[in-house]
């Protein structure tokens, strides 16, 4: 059972699991091991004053005072995570950061979840290292490398099978929102149409056609769709019968030869709406949309960049319900914690013609070793069953803490993908100011989280793959004991 400090709600039954990782590998990839000091930790930067002491202890929460105070002053504001988490991590090993001050936080924002295994796991490192040592070029456009080829079969041999058996793959810039501007690009030369549908909370990038699919466009140049939802259903009822109004909508909206919605080139879909607010899609409604859109013409585009590489408990979010889409985007965690961007999709569809899209970063040799080492690190040891056990087990805590706790509206997610939606008791109306609150208690009980949803009231958990029992106890009790602090500072 997860034994917490607190012993509260948290505490559920079932069996032990424990994490499965390389013998040699367990230790290293959850522990930061004993400091050394960076040659030349102290140094001169271009205002002639000291650099910070990096190494924790007596001086480094000054040092890290004076980082901070300079980002502030030389970033732009567009800056995010950074004003949330006013910490400077120095080192970091699987689930935990050690900031400049010597403080150590467990992470569960894992590169907005990126980090499948962790920081610095052992499997990257030596794949990382092996590059370097090979004396390979690190730069290298769009050419044929080993380290490449290793990379794309790996990747391949992980997807949908029907996909897999005839696909293309699209190297991309390395941001996950060049890969949906690839795939957009992509389905409107196949099909010579324009349109695009998309769901309502949806987020997808923030280049200029990604933004345009995502929930916050302000200038409405896509179709929107109802993305069912229990909590806050469109149509008032939720569930299965949410999820089926929903599936309707569709099918009259583009069927009514008055709707207003020429034939779109593409539907681009999450299979969790992560930003959104972690919002799982139904299976079943999911295949409606896999029918529709095959029934009409209409080229499938799964955006995976955040569901990928095992976080829901599947491979691929798209597995649990057995789709198979036209096209899929995949980033963050496929690079193995480095920038690495790709869509893959159906072999009819590539009709591009040579330079239609491209990227001077598209070649990121370093990304595709740690890739390879990644993906297949989670095949081999069934990370995603592991990740699916795991995350059962802790949205049963959860749904257990919120018994206790009227201000927890909904608890929701798949797998290691988990969503903890803050209300006011009173209305039921989102509470971002509580949200913000418990991001703030969890930080000073040293854990690491981040929020979203429609109004930044949903407190979100992407811890790493590999996440023992103890350490999701450990999260729990923190986020347990953050939630009523929280409460009565904004009472």
């Amino acid at each position: 059972m997860f034994e917490t400090q607190s012993g509260r709600a948290i505490r559920v039954g079932g069996p032990t699991l424990v994490a499965v990782t390389e013998p040699a590998a367990a230790a290293a990839a959850t522990e930061i091991p004993p400091q050394v000091p960076p040659q030349g930790s102290r140094g001169t930067i271009p205002d002639g004053s000291d650099g910070p002491d990096v190494r924790g202890g007596a001086g480094g929460s000054v040092g890290s005072e004076g980082i901070l105070r300079r980002q502030a002053q030389r970033e732009s504001a567009a800056r995010t995570y950074a004003r949330s988490l006013p910490i400077v991590p120095v080192r970091a090993r699987g689930l935990t950061i050690e900031g400049a001050d010597g403080r150590r936080y467990l992470d569960c924002l894992s590169g907005a979840g990126s980090l499948a295994l962790g920081h610095n796991h052992p499997v990257v490192l030596e794949a990382i290292r092996g590059v370097l040592d090979s004396g390979a070029p690190l730069h290298v456009l769009d050419l044929a490398t080993p380290v490449k080829d290793a990379f794309t079969t790996e990747l391949f041999a992980g997807l949908p099978p029907a996909l897999a058996a005839d696909a293309r793959i699209q190297f991309c810039g390395p941001a996950g929102t060049d890969a949906v501007e690839a795939a957009l690009k992509l389905v409107r030369t196949a099909t010579g149409r324009s349109g695009l549908l998309a769901f309502t909370g949806a987020y997808h990038g923030m280049t200029a056609g990604a933004l345009d699919a995502s929930g916050g466009a302000s200038e409405v140049r896509v179709t929107r769709l109802p993305y069912p939802q229990d909590l806050r259903c469109p149509f008032g009822v939720g569930g299965p019968e949410g999820a089926e109004l929903s599936a309707r909508w569709t099918e009259n909206l583009l069927d009514d030869p008055k709707g207003g919605v020429p034939a779109p080139a593409g539907m681009i879909v999450e299979p969790v709406q992560g930003e959104g607010g972690v919002i799982p899609a139904p299976d079943g409604w999911l295949r409606r949309m896999r029918e529709i859109t095959a029934a009409r013409g209409i080229p499938l585009i799964a955006d995976e960049v955040q569901t990928g590489v095992g976080r829901t408990g599947a491979f691929w979010g798209v597995d649990h319900a057995g789709v198979v889409p036209d096209v899929m985007v995949l980033s963050k965690a496929i690079g193995g914690s480095l920038p690495l961007a790709v869509i893959v999709y159906r072999a009819d569809l590539d009709v591009w013609a040579p330079g239609a899209h491209a990227g001077t970063f598209r070649g990121n040799q370093l990304a595709m070793a740690a890739g390879t080492a990644t993906l297949a690190f989670v095949r081999e040891n069934r990370l995603a069953e592991r990740a699916a056990a795991l995350g059962e087990r802790m949205l049963t805590a959860l749904q257990g803490l919120a018994c206790g706790h009227p201000c927890i509206g909904e608890v929701r997610g798949r797998g290691l993908m988990i969503g903890v939606e803050l209300v006011d008791p009173d209305t039921g109306a989102a509470a971002p100011a509580l949200a913000a609150a418990v991001r703030q208690e969890c930080l000073n009980r040293g854990l690491i989280v981040e929020l979203g949803g429609r109004h930044g009231a949903v407190v979100r958990l992407l811890p790493p793959l590999t996440l023992t029992d103890e350490q999701a106890a450990a999260v729990l009790d923190r986020l347990a004991d953050a939630i009523p602090a929280a409460a009565r500072r904004t009472h």
